[in-house]
């Protein structure tokens, strides 16, 4: 393929947005004469890149390579004439912009040619400023086009990160008990290891419920201090305490019509059983500080991915709240189990992180998806989607291989702890030693990698930005170390 190239000139310094155009211009011209004074023109006077062939094949050729947004060609070509290459152009990409050109126009030939799909039709003798107008209006339009279909493609993975997504068997038969369930009014109760998206079932419950249409709470009952869990719950009434200044209506007031999904309920603590079972039982509570009960028409869906049967036995779940709760039960399956389905996640959170990270990945190597389909996920879909993530940050290609994934062997750093200064301690020490150790030397291995930036070591650690600065704030690890580093 005979292909001029043409670089971009001075005339695009200092133009802003218009001047910062990533579109390339495709000129196709059996003229070579013709090839070099529109690159020319094109180039100066827009600062865009534009790439020069001479035979139709070429053009189709470069366009199949997916490296051109609008092409100007002449119609009358020894090869095939414009009008058919508009044609094969149209079939290989339906919104590139064609601008065709010609000395032999007629008015049927114009009206053909937009009914074909060109975007304009332009005679010759040239007009300069003409052609530089229609250019200009061209890569624009293909721009609007290029974020049209960035945002509906963001729209549709904003809307699949809340779906659950498989085709395996196992998923079928998730996805029939959800279905089932979703029709009743019942409690259900969601199990399964960390990271098997219990909370994705519970909002999938819901949307296909007949609740579908009120809201969906979903409160992360761990992650909510035991002294504030009942008045983020049920709400209180002014005065109820020092600092109730003014009522305050808890999540299963504000949930009501709808459903409430309580994740993790193992971990809600035995003084707020209490108050949770006469819920479940009678529909209404006492806000802190009413002495008048609240009807509601809530549902609750809960989930665990603790042995709750456990708990009752030593007294720490109330056994009679355990079995209000568990009228259903759903099983979330390990992502070990369903291994099938790692292609369709992988590739789901590869399209997502590229859109979110502004990346032009597009898929994985042979390679890589052998490695991921290989490896054993204990911590299941959220692992798998944190690994894609970290991979497409640091992308460099159209492609993610293999070596994204592998890192050069180093010590495992928990079992040397545990070999070296903690055998003497009690298992809740030295847990707690050893997840304190784990959490300094993952916090300050993310910041290093980042030159001290939050934000993305936040984002490659999985977590969000607030999360990592309480966890930096109480081990005490200051960004600003690591952005000295990288600047020596």
């Amino acid at each position: 393929m005979s292909v001029s190239r043409v670089k971009p000139g001075r005339a695009s310094e200092g133009k802003g947005a218009e001047g910062e155009m990533r579109e390339r211009v495709l000129v196709v011209d059996d003229t070579r004469d013709m090839v070099a004074f529109l690159q020319r023109l094109i180039s100066s006077g827009l600062g865009v890149e534009v790439t020069g062939v001479y035979r139709a094949s070429d053009a189709v050729e470069a366009v199949s390579g997916g490296s051109v947004d609008v092409v100007i060609a002449d119609v009358k070509m020894p090869e095939k004439d414009g009008m058919t290459l508009l044609k094969e152009l149209k079939a290989i990409d339906e919104e590139i912009v064609v601008i065709l050109l010609t000395g032999y126009g007629t008015v049927d030939m114009a009206v053909e040619s937009l009914k074909l799909g060109a975007y304009d039709f332009l005679t010759k003798p040239i007009d300069n400023d003409r052609l530089l107008h229609t250019v200009k209006k061209a890569v624009q339009f293909r721009r609007v086009l290029k974020e049209k279909a960035r945002l509906e493609e963001t729209i549709k993975h904003s809307g699949l990160s809340r779906e659950l997504i498989g085709e395996s068997s196992v998923m079928e038969e998730l996805m029939e008990s959800i279905r089932t369930v979703a029709e009743t009014d019942e409690t259900v109760l969601i199990t399964g290891d960390t990271g098997t998206g219990k909370e994705l079932a519970a909002r999938t419950i819901h949307r296909m419920s007949k609740r579908a249409g009120g809201p969906f709470i979903a409160v992360n009952c761990p992650a909510i201090p035991e002294s504030i869990l009942e008045s983020e719950l049920f709400g209180y009434k002014k005065g109820a305490f020092t600092s109730a200044a003014s009522d305050k209506k808890g999540l299963f007031e504000v949930s009501n019509g709808g459903t409430i999904f309580l994740d993790e309920v193992a971990d809600i603590p035995v003084s707020v059983q209490t108050k949770l079972l006469r819920v479940l039982q009678e529909k209404e509570f006492k806000p802190l500080g009413d002495t008048k009960s609240i009807k509601v028409d809530v549902r609750v869906l809960a989930s665990t991915n603790q042995d709750i049967e456990s708990k009752v036995e030593r007294g720490l779940f109330r056994d009679d709240l355990y079995y209000r709760l568990n009228v259903i039960t759903i099983r979330m399956p390990s992502l070990n189990e369903r291994i099938d389905d790692v292609p369709l996640l992988a590739r789901h959170f590869l399209r997502r992180y590229s859109i979110e990270f502004g990346k032009d990945v597009r898929d994985f190597t042979d390679d890589a998806m052998a490695y991921l389909t290989r490896r054993e996920w204990r911590g299941n879909v959220r692992e798998l989607q944190n690994v894609i993530k970290r991979a497409v940050i640091f992308s460099k290609g159209p492609e993610i291989d293999g070596a994204c994934f592998r890192e050069p062997p180093r010590a495992n750093h928990c079992r040397d702890i545990v070999l070296n200064d903690i055998l003497s301690l009690d298992y809740r020490m030295a847990r707690n030693k050893v997840l304190e150790r784990f959490t300094v030397s993952f916090i300050r291995n993310v910041l290093q990698k980042t030159g001290g930036n939050v934000t993305r070591a936040a984002q490659m650690a999985g977590i969000e930005r607030q999360s990592l600065q309480h966890l930096m704030r109480k081990y005490r690890i200051d960004p600003r170390e690591f952005r000295k580093e990288t600047a020596r």
